[in-house]
């Protein structure tokens, strides 16, 4: 039976520790820098509700697709796609979608790792005093300062880089499993300590009424927004997930696994809400979202309350943490499968796929300061240029990358993975891995992963499209 094989790879000790996995995955700095503000900004309880319903019938379809895909393979997500594929009389090609997967997470890290290794700058800036007393103005020059750095940016970059290696780079146990093991608690601790704090402000209850008001008027303003989210957030369509479960025993239950890590996602988003608009408030600030939360309004109110020295390094180090339990999977799935092709060692196959990251990632560190005049699809009065210096208009390097892989690699790798799950692989074979045991409940899951996780894939794709 296909569900017998064992990945080359190693294996999860339980279903405990793929959830750890595929939270920490899922659980990246969009849950800290975006969800909260997006649902103060939607209406609430009524952005939450909206986008719980989203999560349900779009995010988590597609991540148990990923899932039992890999754990019937077994393999690296390109060679799973390929075997399971000749497995069902349909064309090996499908391979494809998980290698252009592959690629679009490889992409993605090599900008990750740079915004990441500004947590390890703020770490150090925060823990030795810098922010104490700042003004709105100052914090904004010394993000300025950071990004107009390329040697600083360049350290980082590398570091984080080599952190990421690091891990994967030991195994799917030794590295992976052992890392997760202490990592992901350790998050969870940290935010609960920040969360702790934020109740002594005095503005918990004015960051509480600003995330979970229910504003029925505001409930459909902010489907499209949950929607996408609700894709985003869980890491799904490069394959990361995929790799994850195939390393999933074969005797835990694949629903009730992804429904585990669909609320641990979104509790974590929360309760990062709950714990940082009040320190916000207590700061006499507005609230924000993107790196000028994070990298700005965050450090003038730490810098400005009782204890927020210690506050603000401590969550730089949950954001570090959170960018790293993440970035291990972007790297996995391309290791697992070049180890696989290639019949090298792990340690090699790590060393050159980082290096390539690193490599890449250097046009995001130049894209900040040196190489800000650099424009790509640049549209022009004396018409299209792929690339001109100084042009207005286009994108630099970062926001290319950034463009190609969260709007259009991303939503077609999901769509891919769902059509292949649904429409693929045999109906018996999605049923042996989900294991379900109420005939109802598998129809309505199995009409999800055909039907509606892929419609609102399309949405997400052609909504993105438009920005």
């Amino acid at each position: 039976m296909a569900n017998d094989k064992v990945s080359i790879h190693g294996a999860w000790a339980s279903r405990w520790v793929f959830i750890l996995a595929a939270t920490g995955s899922a659980v990246g700095l969009g849950n800290i820098w975006k969800f909260p503000y997006m649902t103060g900004m939607y209406g609430g309880g009524a952005f939450v509700m909206m986008y719980l319903v989203c999560i349900f019938m779009v995010g988590l379809p597609i991540m148990l697709a990923e899932t039992l895909i890999g754990r019937r393979g077994r393999q690296s997500p390109v060679n799973t796609l390929k075997a399971l594929a000749i497995e069902s009389g349909a064309s090996p090609k499908w391979s494809w979608a998980a290698l252009v997967g592959m690629v679009a997470a490889l992409l993605i890290l090599s900008f990750y790792s740079v915004v990441a290794g500004w947590s390890l700058d703020y770490i150090l800036s925060m823990g030795g005093g810098q922010f104490a007393g700042v003004s709105a103005e100052g914090a904004g020059a010394a993000f300025g300062a950071l990004t107009a750095d390329p040697w600083r940016l360049t350290l980082w970059h590398t570091l984080f880089m080599l952190l990421t290696g690091f891990v994967i780079a030991r195994g799917v146990v030794a590295g992976l499993e052992r890392s997760l093991r202490i990592m992901m608690p350790l998050l969870f601790v940290l935010l609960l300590v920040l969360l702790g704090y934020s109740m002594t402000t005095g503005h918990f209850m004015q960051g509480f009424h600003f995330l979970f008001d229910f504003q029925p008027d505001r409930l459909l303003d902010g489907v499209l927004a949950a929607m996408g989210h609700a894709f985003f957030t869980l890491s799904v369509g490069v394959g990361a997930i995929m790799v994850y479960g195939s390393y999933m025993p074969k005797n835990a239950s694949i629903g009730s696994t992804i429904l585990t890590v669909g609320i641990l996602d979104t509790l974590v988003a929360l309760t990062a809400g709950l714990a940082l608009f009040p320190i916000v408030f207590a700061g006499g600030l507005e609230p924000s979202a993107g790196p000028g939360l994070m990298f700005v309004t965050l450090p003038v109110a730490f810098g400005n309350i009782a204890f927020g020295q210690v506050m603000g390094t401590l969550f730089f180090i949950l954001v570090l943490i959170a960018a790293w339990t993440s970035s291990i999977s972007m790297l996995e799935p391309a290791v697992a499968y070049l180890v696989e092709r290639s019949k090298r060692s792990r340690v090699l196959v790590t060393s050159v796929l980082a290096f390539l990251c690193w490599a890449v990632g250097m046009g995001t560190v130049l894209s900040f300061n040196l190489g800000a005049e650099a424009k790509f699809f640049v549209f022009a009065e004396d018409g299209f240029h792929l690339f001109q210096w100084g042009a207005e208009g286009g994108r630099n390097f970062f926001d290319t990358i950034d463009y190609l892989t969260s709007r259009i690699l991303l939503p077609l790798g999901g769509l891919a993975f769902a059509v292949f799950a649904g429409w693929v692989l045999k109906r018996e074979a999605v049923r042996e891995e989900l294991a379900m045991k109420s005939p109802l409940l598998f129809n309505v899951v199995y009409w999800l992963i055909r039907v509606v996780a892929p419609i609102g894939v399309l949405i997400v794709f052609v909504a993105e499209l438009s920005k």
